[in-house]
């Protein structure tokens, strides 16, 4: 575990010549120094290289301790030995958990200066201020700033069982989560978690209560969590998002989302209960 702090800024430095911490994203991968047996690590070199390797869309983030630190997007940089690209989901328990924060941070900014660079209004290109993550179009005023998408997740519990389900995109078929979803215009959360487990698995719930929140970069969600108590209803699956759903007691859970995840932090908080 790191002594180090994450301080975020905006405007960059006037001059930067000192080594420096570079975010560097390629679609869903993020590049990074592994060695076999060890936790991954953040590239670090001075922007006088990262202008030789081209890298796009460098943004200032802030500083790691004293060092300056960047996103920016390159497709491939085969030309320097040592970075390889990673998924970013895969890089969660291999790396200090600053750096995860950081990186998830960076992912955001850096979509939204890659997304963002023409106007969605008018189609002309958008300029990026240098005092504020925003980008405003020069000819109709269109400013666009960095998004993100709320979604509430939900513990549902029902006396010494919770629901959990398996998504058709969860990329290992054996592993069960709490419920999920987006928040709808003019929804409030409370509607959205009452919505989101009827409409996946048509249980009706009562006495919500908020957990906590978390940011998810994947790519701009925050999830917002909750316990909610079973009031009604028989497990009836929306094939569409889940492929099984069932309840479970805490001694015969099936496989579950890693620790640095709210969803196993409410499942965590369901076992706990359970024991006391």
């Amino acid at each position: 575990m790191t002594n180090l702090e994450f301080k975020k800024a905006v405007s960059p430095p006037e001059s930067d010549q000192e080594m420096a911490y570079f975010f560097i994203y390629c679609d869903n991968f993020i590049y990074i120094y592994e060695k076999e047996g060890q936790q991954v690590s953040i590239p670090v070199f001075k922007m006088s290289e990262a202008l030789k390797l081209k890298l796009e869309g460098i943004c200032f983030l802030g500083m790691i301790g004293d060092r300056n630190c960047y996103c920016t997007h390159a497709a491939s940089l085969k030309q320097r030995t040592g970075l390889k690209p990673i998924n970013i989901r895969a890089i969660y328990e291999k790396i200090d958990s600053l750096f995860w924060q950081v990186a998830g941070y960076a992912r955001q900014i850096h979509d939204w200066n890659l997304n963002f660079q023409y106007c969605g209004r008018c189609g002309r290109k958008t300029e990026r201020k240098e005092d504020e993550h925003v980008r405003i179009c020069s000819h109709c005023n269109l400013t666009n700033y960095p998004r993100i998408s709320p979604a509430t997740i939900i513990a549902v519990v029902k006396e010494n069982q919770i629901l959990l389900a398996r998504g058709v995109n969860f990329p290992n078929k054996k592993m069960f989560s709490v419920l999920a979803g987006f928040v709808e215009p003019a929804e409030t959360l409370e509607e959205c978690v009452k919505r989101e487990v009827f409409e996946e698995t048509g249980i009706i719930v009562k006495n919500i209560q908020y957990f906590k929140s978390q940011s998810w970069p994947f790519p701009d969600s925050l999830m917002i969590g909750f316990i909610a108590e079973y009031k009604s209803g028989e497990i009836l699956i929306d094939k569409k998002e889940i492929e099984e759903a069932a309840w479970f007691s805490p001694d015969k859970l099936p496989l579950v989302p890693s620790r640095y995840t709210i969803a196993r932090e409410l499942i965590d908080w369901f076992v706990a209960g359970s024991d006391s």
